[in-house]
């Protein structure tokens, strides 16, 4: 009897930890934006009038696989990678990706998926802007930064 106690307690202990769907859910609001990101986001739309700023932007919802190529293979070197913010046109299409750097990108696995976020971003002829933390613009460099900037057409393929 002992024993089925025991049992039904670790059992208990492990359903909670792993998410049972019948009892309360383990979760709580997250601040979605730095402060320096807070800043950085007022200081685009200031810039930007009528231009769409997106932030916390998954890669794959900007870039897409090209038919052809295996999408699987190709869609997981950026899976789990998100730009800090986008700029898009009034309609829609991407004008900029741009990375807010801190020291969090010295990093031996954040210096690799900043490579392949930027080799994926240049291969869809996107520019990706990175300023650092410690070097925010303000509303006229980045006006002067986006100035010559044309959009990238969405490609509409799979």
């Amino acid at each position: 009897m002992l024993m089925l106690a025991a049992i039904a307690v670790a059992s208990k202990r492990r359903q909670t930890r792993a998410g049972s769907a019948d009892g309360p859910w383990p979760y709580d609001a997250r601040q979605v934006i730095s402060r320096p990101e807070l800043i950085l986001h007022r200081h685009l739309v200031t810039a930007l009038p009528g231009h769409i700023v997106l932030a916390q932007v998954q890669v794959s919802r900007v870039l897409g696989v090209r038919k052809g190529f295996d999408f699987h293979a190709w869609n997981n070197r950026i899976n789990r990678l998100s730009y800090d913010f986008v700029v898009c046109t009034p309609d829609g299409n991407v004008l900029a990706a741009i990375e807010l750097d801190d020291k969090s990108h010295d990093a031996p696995d954040r210096i690799e998926a900043d490579q392949r976020k930027d080799r994926a971003t240049a291969a869809a002829g996107i520019p990706l802007i990175r300023w650092h933390v410690k070097a925010i613009p303000d509303p006229a460099k980045i006006q002067a930064q986006f100035a010559g900037l044309r959009p990238r057409r969405v490609s509409h393929d799979g």
